[in-house]
């Protein structure tokens, strides 16, 4: 015994044998949607047709999730005025486009002793985007690099 469904038609509950005929007669097929039920749901569909729909709405909510994307920009701890003004247009205009902007300051040799340059670089930075977006953390230290990560806003 199953509950039979579809369009154009009261849910009934017939045995297996009558609703395969009846989905036969009207040529299409008998699909299990809910086999954990009492009695088990069947409905009676075209399956090529709904396997279609099932695609083109899987390949549209695909089309309207976001993927973010990450753009880099390398400072120095003694990285100049201009070079620092040409950087930061760029980072705005990244944010502008909706991506993430991880900006980091790379410390070679013995520079890693100026730490506080480099954080006072990374402030800066994150002071003058606050117009496009908003740092997600304070800067930390990685390694040689320290970084900071600013998402735009919405």
């Amino acid at each position: 015994m199953v509950r039979v469904v579809g369009e154009g038609m009261e849910p009934t509950i017939m045995n297996t044998k009558e609703a395969l005929l009846k989905a036969y007669n009207e040529g299409l097929d008998l699909v299990m949607i809910s086999p954990s039920a009492n009695p088990p749901v069947c409905k009676i569909i075209e399956y090529q047709k709904y396997l279609y729909e099932q695609k083109k709405k899987e390949k549209e909510r695909k089309a309207n999730s976001t993927k973010v994307v990450i753009k880099e920009i390398r400072l120095s701890p003694q990285t100049d005025d201009h070079d620092f003004e040409f950087k930061l247009n760029h980072a705005k205009r990244f944010l502008k486009e909706g991506n993430k902007v991880k900006v980091d300051v790379f410390f070679r040799g013995r520079s890693i002793v100026y730490k506080e340059q480099g954080e006072a670089q990374l402030l800066k930075f994150a002071e003058a985007l606050m117009d496009y977006g908003k740092p997600e953390a304070m800067p930390k230290l990685e390694g040689k690099r320290m970084l900071i990560i600013i998402t735009p806003k919405k």
